[in-house]
């Protein structure tokens, strides 16, 4: 369990995906200088205020940590960032505290165990489908980017692929490499069938 400040934004940040955003309202303001002169790190979780309604901290909701890179302070006291994301978590509970902006007790949320067996030659199953809808529906030029087999590929694939974040953020939720795979092929399989 950690205390985390959070940061809900209507986009879903995945382990290892970089991530730029521009901070401009004030109490977020306040958690990027919080942050800074901390450990540099927050939670992104998904929340999307049109869809949605406000945003209310309920336990339950699964996020990923977010670890501030770079940080480029604007004269009007806006700022960019640059975040990568980490360790995906689970709100515990709420923190009141003096800060305008949320904190929560945070759970970690890893993959349950599974077994690894044959997952290089899963994963390059994934990638080669990948490389399909590349070519033949995105006429993206060569060279693809690059998706290592020799580690997780379900996040590798999902930050690559611009779709609904609900979509995204049940890969996210998704609590094993293989049933992510799954869930990328479906999606990559009605992309080369429809042509969209």
């Amino acid at each position: 369990m950690r205390r985390l400040p959070l940061f809900p934004l209507p986009v879903v940040l995945f382990p290892g995906a970089p991530m730029p955003l521009h901070v401009f309202e004030s109490r977020y303001r306040q958690m990027v200088a919080h942050c800074v002169e901390a450990d540099g790190r927050f939670g992104l979780i998904y929340h999307d205020p049109d869809r949605h309604g406000p945003y209310t901290l309920e336990p339950g909701g699964v996020g990923c940590v977010a670890e501030i890179l770079k940080f480029q302070p604007l004269p009007d006291g806006r700022s960019l960032i640059l975040c990568r994301g980490e360790d995906r978590f689970r709100v515990d509970d709420g923190i009141e505290s003096a800060a305008l902006y949320y904190e929560a007790v945070a759970a970690p949320y890893g993959d349950l165990d599974d077994d690894q067996t044959g997952m290089v030659m899963r994963r390059r199953r994934s990638i080669a489908l990948f490389h399909r809808v590349l070519e033949e529906v995105i006429k993206y030029p060569r060279p693809f980017p690059e998706i290592d087999a020799r580690a997780e590929a379900g996040f590798q694939l999902a930050q690559t692929i611009r779709i609904d974040p609900n979509w995204q953020q049940t890969v996210l939720e998704t609590r094993t490499e293989r049933d992510r795979l799954d869930l990328l092929d479906d999606l990559m399989r009605a992309v080369l069938e429809n042509g969209v």
